[in-house]
């Protein structure tokens, strides 16, 4: 079996790791990246970025395991859009991020002219600002962008495809499970939908050829790591937690806690989901590396909400410390935090709505503060599991899995239990094992590669309701404020 150098670019940081043929970690590197915030809602990163700082995580990843790799697999955020002169590889502009809200009216317009029942159909999503075919839209406004684009001169991918291209000089390829959050690309097949680019007025000629999610896509050149590795996988974040996980059976479902939260719920290999009101039909991959599907709902802001802890007020110095000031008082002291601080997304798809505090009292602390924070997080959860009718049982992984008092609190909240496998990082893993599939290979599922940590409901079912209910009234204040702000 072979040895996978797993990159994992993310909204906050860039993660590289070394996976071995037993499927544990044999070297790892981490640069965080800058956000820009030009104006209210908007979000950017430069591109240069995102890839020096994961060259720079995979050399350091590299050099802790001293040895050769067979291959590369690559993970990302989705969503976010970046532009690049196709012969100079030269970024144009910034990257808008998934998060950012700017075409909001947009989405907006479109949406009150009757065109999203016919874009859910053919895509599986909705009309938001997260995806990335408005972002595209607005930066083709410029008339210097559009004159380069119809030219044949203008790139245009998310992450995945911007790294693959500096990586080989030039290869412009995007996976199917990253196609299939543009907006662009039909849900029944991947590829890019002639109506859908005409729509939103994108020459063909700036995409990507889209390929499997496992499979050979190009070599690196040598002087990134000093040899030419093969690229053998490429996958969503998500769907690489999803696969990761060994959620390849229909009904198996996967949360993975990032920035954002985001649930996803494999539905088979024959045919798109129809998805209730609320929630996405993504395309995910099969135990084989090809086309599967997948229910999805996603939280926008979950460990960012720590973050802002830390950085934006300043209450805390480390996630790690949030479990213990959590447990230090018996409740929130009636705070509820709504994280809506780039809107609300699934299942409510609020553009509008901001970060919403309520529930203060002069008797409230830092630590009543911090257990609203992480219980938000689990009430996100929640609301995406029962979207989707309910889960019986939930896989975990991501940073926030590693906090056992917020598992714990998941739990009691969904009334279900919450499995946690020994490794969280679920995302790296699934672009890994894709990559062992794209050279003919395998790596063992995550379930394989030790004890699952396994967390049991506490509380019985009127505590579970008054919490919820109380969230719903939480969530309904944040949703009023959007509409007085409309």
């Amino acid at each position: 079996m072979p040895t996978i150098l797993a990159l994992d670019q993310g909204t906050t940081g860039s993660t590289a790791l070394v996976f071995g043929p037993d499927g544990t970690v044999r070297g790892r590197g981490y640069r965080e990246i800058p956000q820009h915030f030009p104006e209210p809602g908007q979000v950017e990163h430069e591109p240069e970025d995102l890839f020096t700082s994961i060259i720079a995580a995979a050399r350091e990843a590299l050099a802790q395991h001293g040895g050769p790799v067979d291959a590369i697999g690559i993970t990302n955020q989705r969503e976010t859009l970046v532009l690049w002169d196709r012969d100079t590889l030269a970024p144009v502009g910034r990257a808008i991020v998934w998060q950012d809200r700017r075409t909001a009216a947009r989405c907006a317009e479109l949406r009150a002219a009757g065109h999203e029942p016919w874009l859910r159909e053919k895509t599986g999503l909705l009309l938001d600002p997260y995806f990335s075919a408005t972002k595209l839209e607005a930066r083709l406004a410029d008339p210097a962008v559009r004159s380069a684009a119809e030219s044949g001169q203008l790139c245009a991918g998310t992450v995945e495809s911007w790294l693959v291209a500096r990586l080989t000089n030039g290869t412009h390829v995007s996976d199917a499970t990253n196609a299939s959050r543009t907006l662009l690309a039909a849900i029944a097949t991947g590829q890019w939908h002639p109506e859908l680019l005409d729509f939103f007025g994108v020459p063909e000629s700036m995409m990507a050829g889209v390929v499997p999610s496992a499979g050979l896509v190009g070599t690196t050149t040598t002087e990134w790591f000093g040899q030419a590795l093969p690229i053998t996988g490429l996958v969503g974040d998500q769907q690489g937690a999803l696969f990761g996980q060994g959620c390849t059976e229909p009904g198996m479902a996967k949360i993975t806690y990032g920035t954002g939260a985001f649930l996803l719920r494999f539905t088979g290999n024959e045919a798109p989901p129809v998805p209730a009101e609320g929630i996405l039909a993504t395309i995910a991959a099969d135990a084989g590396g090809r086309l599967g599907w997948a229910l999805e709902g996603s939280v926008f802001v979950a460990g960012a909400a720590v973050q802002w802890l830390r950085d934006g007020l300043g209450i805390i110095d480390s996630a790690e410390e949030t479990a213990a000031l959590a447990a230090s008082v018996p409740d929130t002291g009636g705070v509820t935090l709504v994280p809506a601080f780039t809107g609300l997304g699934a299942p409510y798809w609020n553009a509008e709505a901001r970060g919403t505090l309520v529930g203060l009292t002069r008797g409230t602390s830092r630590a009543h503060l911090v257990r609203a924070t992480l219980e938000a997080i689990a009430h996100g959860t929640c609301d995406l599991a029962d979207a989707m009718g309910g889960v019986t049982a939930l896989r975990v992984d991501g940073g926030a899995a590693a906090n056992d008092w917020l598992m714990q609190m998941q739990a009691d909240l969904l009334g279900v239990p919450v499995e946690r496998p020994a490794g969280v990082e679920l995302t790296a893993y699934g672009a890994a094992r894709l990559a062992a599939l794209g050279l003919g290979d395998s790596l063992p599922p995550a379930t394989a590669l030790g004890a699952i940590s396994v967390f049991e409901p506490r509380e019985g079912t009127d505590w579970r309701e008054a919490r919820r209910a109380e969230w719903r009234r939480a969530v309904g204040a944040a949703l009023a404020w959007a509409d007085h702000q409309r």
